[in-house]
């Protein structure tokens, strides 16, 4: 998956991806709990969501009130099934972070035709996980841009400052 690595790095594949529905990109980004952005990853269409996550995570920098360095780890990262795999677990567990992350019904299958080699039924708190929809909303968000829902751009390096403008403008708006 070609994503933008730095400020000035233009992927190969613009961001555009091909696929049987057309030229399709993807924007990820985590956001906090009032819906704001903290990190904007572009990617191809027809790539997958997991390969997006730890550079959008790795891109997560939250200033502090006081002096210090930024902070970078969420309390708890909050997943659609998509997002599901033993690396990002793997990942969110040694930095300590809470995974609110759902299984796939395949993996659940795949765990449980492996008998106790398979390991323990995945866990997430319920309740937190209601507070998804934040992430949703703001997308819905960026899609009331015509340029960001039509993808007008050809380049991922303006497209994406198309994105990170539109999340500017939701810091400002809360």
């Amino acid at each position: 998956m070609n994503q933008l690595r730095g400020p000035r790095e233009e992927p190969a594949d613009h961001g555009i991806g091909r696929s049987r529905g057309g030229l399709s990109t993807k924007v990820h980004h985590a956001v906090d709990g009032r819906g704001r952005p903290l990190s904007i990853v572009i990617g191809a269409g027809q790539a997958g969501d997991a390969p997006a996550c730890l550079p959008l995570l790795a891109g997560i920098r939250v200033a502090r009130a006081g002096p210090g360095r930024p902070r970078t780890r969420p309390t708890a990262v909050l997943g659609d099934r998509a997002y599901s795999s033993k690396a990002i677990r793997a990942h969110l567990r040694s930095r300590g972070i809470t995974a609110v992350i759902p299984e796939p019904r395949d993996q659940q299958a795949h765990r449980t035709r492996r008998g106790s080699k398979g390991g323990r039924p995945v866990t997430y708190d319920r309740e937190l996980y209601k507070q998804r929809n934040v992430v949703e909303c703001s997308f819905a968000l960026l899609k009331q841009w015509r340029a960001l829902a039509t993808h007008y751009d050809k380049h991922a390096l303006i497209y994406r400052g198309a994105v990170v403008l539109a999340g500017v403008l939701a810091w400002t708006r809360t």
